[in-house]
């Protein structure tokens, strides 16, 4: 018998304390944050003992961001048909098992395809903790200092990410770094067994049609802009994944329109603005994530000179930062609505990529990357919580996963966009004003144009946030 609605809502969700849920949330989101940005380091050192070519050493980073994105909505949908509980668990045990595969690898093909498992892990998991969130946590300020903390915590899984990496694979060996994934999952498993109610599922057919051109869609058209990196976008190489990827989006499209009884992504869920419109903005926010901590990182490391573990440490005071506004984000929402925070976010990333676009060969630390970072991460403290609280208010607890997945499969495209466009604009700027040369005073100039095209992506946020429902809440 299939449960209803209220049945469901019946059902308290946890039945551990209400902390302890947020803290098991939190900790999904450091580990699947963390081994994003711990991975970099190790990098050389996998090259060296796994033999990697430079291009195939791309794709230990490049895999598990592909398989992350590109099932995210499948892994939100599935959620909810099957529960956020059997979700959660069942990515972090694909993720840790990933992690262990990884850290044993013996070969440059078991580690890639290590790492795409652990990519359909996190895409499993990501859209679960949210789910809990909104079901879990009332609307208002309850559920606005929940994603203020889950923001959070991704930030210090980013910042412990870069210096981690370097301590671990200084001190142990590279293998380590995924290693250090498989007891902080099986103890993350272990709390939510004992913390979360297994609620009945839903006895609806997967949207199979659905499923397969949405998630080959997505795949494709994120495996044509990561070519871009090492080939030109007129390529066969770029476009060909491009094209297919827009046109199994189209027909993803058609398919939840007019064929799918039960569609993966209800078409239905874009009738509420709030829903719509922040997922709009997270789209474009990506871009701002990747100019902020990719490009910054970038630019200490080719221009200023610094090691990656000193930039790394370069960028901690701004993923502070973030990690403290976040929170006060959080508690400020209820009262001041979605519209004002953002663009008071906006404000803060127009005034730090401008001031950053002035810095070049010969800049100080201080004066010309510390303070526009932390200018930079106030704005994301402020944003970037309070368009996901946007982007899951007001949705029925039956579509809390594929809402979920909705959310973070917007700000993960807009990242790999926005990286494609952002590093093809500054290595064509750098070879066109000084010659082909990669001097740093060349790729100064190229950085330069990637903050300024920032400036203008803060700009396109602000403009799309007044679409907002006026006074939003969340």
């Amino acid at each position: 018998m299939t449960s209803t609605r209220a049945d469901v809502q019946a059902i308290k969700p946890y039945t551990g304390p209400a902390w302890q849920v947020l803290a098991l949330v939190c900790a999904c989101q450091f580990m699947v944050i963390l081994d994003v940005s711990i991975v970099n380091v190790a990098l050389p050192e996998v090259q060296r003992d796994l033999g990697f070519t430079d291009m195939g050493l791309s794709w230990v980073v490049n895999g598990y961001v592909l398989a992350f994105a590109g099932f995210m909505l499948l892994g939100g949908r599935a959620a909810d048909l099957f529960g956020h509980h059997r979700m959660l668990v069942s990515g972090l045990a694909l993720f840790s098992l990933a992690s262990l595969v990884s850290g044993l690898a013996t070969s440059a093909e078991m580690l890639v395809a290590a790492r795409a498992a652990q990519g359909l892990g996190g895409a499993m998991l990501a859209p679960a903790t949210l789910a809990v969130i909104s079901t879990c946590f009332s609307e208002g300020a309850q559920r606005a200092r929940a994603f203020g903390a889950w923001s959070a915590a991704g930030g210090v899984g980013g910042m412990v990410g870069a210096v981690a990496g370097g301590v671990l694979t200084t001190g142990l060996s590279w293998r380590w770094v995924f290693l250090i994934n498989v007891p902080i999952g099986a103890l993350l498993i272990a709390v939510a067994m004992r913390s979360l109610t297994v609620l009945p599922g839903r006895r609806e057919a997967l949207d199979l049609a659905g499923a397969i051109t949405g998630t080959s869609g997505l795949a494709a058209l994120i495996y044509g802009v990561m070519e871009t990196a090492d080939h030109a976008w007129a390529s066969a190489r770029v476009l060909v994944p491009i094209v297919a990827g827009v046109l199994l989006l189209v027909i993803f499209l058609v398919v939840e329109k007019r064929f799918a009884t039960a569609p993966m992504m209800p078409l239905r869920l874009f009738s509420n603005r709030s829903v719509a419109v922040s997922n709009a903005m997270l789209f474009l926010f990506g871009g701002i994530v990747i100019a902020m901590w990719f490009f910054t990182s970038l630019f200490m490391q080719n221009v200023l000179g610094y090691r990656a573990l000193d930039a790394g440490l370069g960028q901690t005071p701004a993923a502070v930062m973030f990690v403290v506004v976040a929170r006060l984000a959080a508690g400020w929402l209820p009262k001041t609505g979605v519209r004002l925070l953002v663009l008071a976010g906006c404000a803060c990333f127009v005034a730090g990529f401008a001031w950053l676009s002035q810095a070049g060969v010969g800049s100080h630390y201080v004066a010309s990357v510390l303070g526009p970072t932390l200018l930079v991460a106030i704005g994301i403290g402020l944003v970037f919580p309070t368009l996901m609280a946007s982007a899951t208010a007001n949705v029925e607890p039956r579509d809390a996963g594929i809402v979920g997945g909705l959310a973070n499969t917007a700000s993960q495209v807009g990242g790999s966009a926005a990286l494609a466009v952002f590093a093809t604009a500054a290595a064509a700027r750098a070879a066109s004003h000084h010659n082909g040369s990669s001097s740093p005073d060349a790729l100064a100039s190229g950085y330069e144009l990637v903050f300024g095209l920032a400036v203008g992506v803060a700009l396109a946020i602000a403009l799309v946030s007044l679409l907002l429902p006026r006074w939003q809440r969340s």
